[in-house]
């Protein structure tokens, strides 16, 4: 068994908050997948736009807790600020379904902890 890394976990992430955008309207204008890049969604909805920041968190991390991406997630609002863009950050948990204490593996169930976005 091979656990996910940070970039799979994110890229697992990102899938989850995309699905949700599209089946709640939004239109992607771009979409990063790198870590570190922020946004990684800019999208339109109703002729506004929207930056979207996710992170993909391993249990034991609560995608709840913001404080530790304040920084980065203060930045991206003033310069959405600048486009006339509402932001969002959308932290998704992920969690080995069998036993918390052990990684996500590949191709082996997870539980997701996701509650939707969060305007910053």
């Amino acid at each position: 068994m091979q656990p996910l890394t940070e970039q799979e976990l994110h890229n697992l992430a990102m899938n989850i908050v995309g699905k949700q955008l599209e089946a709640d309207g939004f239109e992607f204008m771009s979409v990063n997948s790198k870590i570190g890049k922020n946004p990684q969604f800019v999208c339109l909805k109703e002729k506004k736009l929207h930056f979207v920041v996710v992170k993909g968190i391993a249990y034991p991390g609560d995608p709840k807790d913001t404080e530790f991406y304040l920084t980065d997630l203060n930045k991206m609002k003033d310069h959405a600020l600048k486009f006339d863009a509402t932001t969002y950050y959308a932290g998704v948990g992920l969690v080995n379904a069998t036993d918390y204490n052990l990684p996500v593996y590949l191709n082996e169930e997870y539980i997701v902890d996701y509650d939707g976005l969060v305007q910053i």
